[in-house]
């Protein structure tokens, strides 16, 4: 059945059929993330990361209505440029499946999809939470809930640090997600290497970090883990100055009536504008980390049996 929906590149197909390494990576950073073409630049140099780390590279869309494990160049350079690419979260697939519209995967839909084709690790910028005011709102993403049920180890600079860090912990505690420091006592905040709250464990290799994760799963224990993986010293931003501007942002989005899946791209835009572009330097450098270390991990895990 899954053979209607899902088309898996050649080369994923066969390291997956080897048992070999492969690192899931989403395309909504391609579609809605950047302005083109830093946004096809960086999306293929994150390719090239992970293959010069051990491991193939399977970025992951919906194109024409099926779901896509691994995207060819010409596929990515056309998510960076076409205006028509739909943001896709759970709710979203089975529609954009439907009319065969193309969609760029969230952290959410990435990790089914990435499921559905038996791939264990996937590298992204940061994980979705909960938002500023969501007692009031109740706007949580779906990232959180598809952590606490599928098997897929998220590697990460941590939640997004436009979101209110806190609640996002408390409610991955709840669900029985392990947050991760890699190399670190201290939660990642996207942007910057601390944000005032801890992790549940720190891990400081790939190794040791493989044979947790098989624990985990070998005892049925279902559900992600978020691997915070702090932003290199070097090219982290001002802690103050990035806080003031994630405010900013976040009054001129309730000001304006933003919601829903349009508040994040909204804020990452913002605070790229108040920060002169600064932000998304350290954006695309924060990537590239992850997925170094997602593809550490996933030669780790290929190891184990």
């Amino acid at each position: 059945m899954l053979k209607k929906y899902l088309k898996i590149n050649t080369e994923v197909k066969k390291a997956l059929d080897q048992g070999k390494p492969v690192v899931a990576l989403e395309s909504t950073i391609i579609s809605h993330g950047m302005p083109y073409p830093q946004n096809v630049e960086t999306a293929l140099k994150v390719e090239k990361i992970v293959r010069d780390n051990g491991a193939v590279p399977a970025t992951i869309a919906i194109l024409n209505g099926q779901l896509v494990v691994g995207l060819t160049e010409e596929e990515i350079d056309y998510l960076g440029k076409s205006d028509n690419i739909v943001k896709t979260s759970r709710r979203d697939i089975p529609f954009i499946i439907a009319k065969k519209l193309d969609g760029a995967t969230t952290v959410a839909s990435t990790m089914i999809i990435a499921a559905l084709a038996g791939i264990k690790v996937f590298a992204t910028g940061g994980i979705g939470g909960v938002h500023r005011g969501a007692t009031q709102t109740f706007d949580i993403s779906a990232d959180l809930q598809e952590l606490a049920h599928t098997n897929v180890a998220v590697v990460c600079a941590g939640a997004k640090s436009i979101l209110d860090i806190g609640l996002t912990l408390e409610y991955l505690e709840t669900q029985g997600v392990p947050v991760i420091g890699y190399g670190t006592d201290e939660l990642p905040a996207f942007y910057t290497r601390k944000s005032g709250f801890g992790v549940d464990y720190r891990v400081d290799s790939p190794s040791e970090l493989a044979l947790a994760i098989k624990a985990k799963w070998d005892l049925g224990l279902n559900g992600g883990l978020v691997i915070a993986n702090p932003i290199p010293k070097e090219y982290e931003m001002d802690y103050d100055t990035i806080t003031k501007a994630i405010n900013d942002a976040v009054k001129e989005a309730e000001l304006k009536g933003i919601q829903g899946k349009e508040t994040t791209p909204f804020l990452l835009a913002k605070v790229k504008e108040i920060t002169q572009g600064s932000s998304l330097d350290s954006n695309i450098q924060l990537v590239y980390n992850n997925a170094k270390v997602a593809s550490m991990l996933a030669c780790e895990l290929s190891k184990l049996k």
